[in-house]
């Protein structure tokens, strides 16, 4: 699979990984000023990128990255991204703080992971029943702790 980047702004940043086998390419802000988000916040954070694959059949999502959450509360305030393999609009983060005290987001700093993942797209069927199973309809908690 072959993900190619176009960059809206020249300050944007190409999505890296920080070492050889990292799951994830660190999405970068793109930013004229800091953005600063007091406890509760949500801001649309830009990239200054957009990109495509060359398989229909891959979804690019995006993850928080673990350190600003569990250091500061930074995630994402949809908390996954999705973007289609047939979108090329311009990518912004939705940031939430979810801490107890102000965080600045500065230009250039690793906000998010980028994961492609392979897609399925089943055949949609509707039916009055489905199959049964040792679980049946059990719901939450149902199987044990």
């Amino acid at each position: 699979m072959k993900l190619t980047f176009k960059k809206l702004d020249p300050k944007a940043v190409i999505p890296s990984r920080a070492t050889r086998f990292s799951a994830g390419l660190d999405i970068c802000a793109c930013l004229d000023a800091p953005v600063t988000l007091m406890p509760g916040d949500i801001s649309m954070i830009p990239t200054g990128l957009t990109a495509e694959t060359d398989q229909d059949d891959v979804a690019l999502l995006i993850y928080p990255r673990s350190g600003l959450s569990t250091k500061f509360g930074i995630a994402l305030a949809n908390c996954v991204g999705v973007v289609d393999s047939d979108y090329r609009g311009a990518w912004f983060i939705p940031l939430i703080n979810n801490g107890r005290d102000p965080f600045t987001v500065e230009n250039g700093m690793r906000i998010a992971q980028l994961i492609p993942t392979q897609v399925l797209f089943p055949d949609i069927e509707v039916s009055d029943s489905l199959s049964d199973t040792e679980r049946g309809s059990g719901g939450f908690g149902s199987s044990g702790i």
